[in-house]
């Protein structure tokens, strides 16, 4: 089955609700959802990774575009070479990624993933096709939030059977103990970025995908920082329960920055293969 094939997932009739009505949580149409949805043998998700470098005029701009090829080239060589250092060590084991709403979870899962080739999950995207809903907004709109935690408890303990599959995983999961003894069948990696680069960066993308702020009044950037303070105030010690903290922005410090948005995705792959290294080797 080809990567495209394997990672589109269609709705599920099972959970298609109708008249705005709740309905009884059924575990196991969850569970056999989840089964035909994620399995062992699926391949990781393969985005294109080629760069072209771009033909201009200035010198400068040439230079520029050649120094971030070369950057490019230097950061997939690292990539590969952790990869290998880490897999030797793996098992097999999954890796979790958690963090607040905005963190990059899912962009630096598919980085972990393709390197090691492990198959990536979003935990919020099987929740939405597992309740045959668009988005996790709508099913907090119509069943309310409990409902989507059911599912996405649902979600985490199937994907806790399986092996060589990276999971982003939603905001909110780490609020329920249960969730964390499915994650810690494998490794749990929390990405911890500043929150006033997180509300810069939810402002700027809008807040109609992220239902625990839609319901905000002010303008972006000042509901995002409110809401993620007070989420970061009741969730940090769950998210310390995490195998492996990679704060942004001691990795910028490290950089000599002081800005965390130099950082780029792979920069922060390649931090994360290293703290599993320490944790595993």
């Amino acid at each position: 089955m080809e990567p495209s094939t394997a990672l589109r997932l269609q709705p599920a009739g099972a959970f298609r609700l109708h008249n705005n009505a709740p309905a009884p949580f059924d575990d196991r149409r969850v569970r056999m959802r989840i089964q035909h949805l994620a399995f062992p043998n699926l391949q990781s998700i393969r985005p294109p990774t080629r760069i072209h470098p771009l033909l201009v005029c200035c010198a400068t701009k040439q230079s520029s575009a050649a120094e971030t090829l070369q950057n490019h080239k230097d950061e997939a060589i690292i990539l590969k070479k952790k990869s290998e250092d880490v897999l030797s060590h793996l098992d097999d084991r999954c890796i979790y990624l958690v963090g607040l709403m905005g963190s990059g979870k899912t962009t630096v899962a598919k980085i972990i993933g393709e390197v090691l080739g492990y198959a990536v999950f979003d935990s919020d995207k099987l929740a939405e096709q597992t309740a045959g809903m668009p988005s996790v907004a709508e099913i907090f709109h119509v069943h309310g939030e409990a409902f989507f935690r059911d599912i996405e408890s649902q979600v985490l303990k199937d994907l806790s059977t399986m092996k060589r599959l990276v999971v982003a995983t939603g905001g909110g999961a780490v609020v329920r103990p249960v969730n964390w003894r499915y994650m810690k069948e494998g490794i749990s990696i929390w990405l911890d970025v500043p929150l006033e680069a997180l509300a810069r960066r939810i402002a700027a993308v809008g807040t109609a995908s992220r239902p625990l702020l839609d319901q905000e009044s002010g303008d972006p950037y000042t509901k995002a920082f409110a809401k993620l303070s007070a989420l970061i105030e009741q969730r940090y010690d769950a998210y310390a329960n995490a195998d492996i903290r990679l704060s942004l922005e001691d990795m910028a410090a490290k950089k000599g920055h002081e800005d965390v948005t130099t950082l780029t995705p792979k920069n922060i792959a390649i931090e994360a293969l290293d703290e599993i290294q320490r944790l595993i080797a």
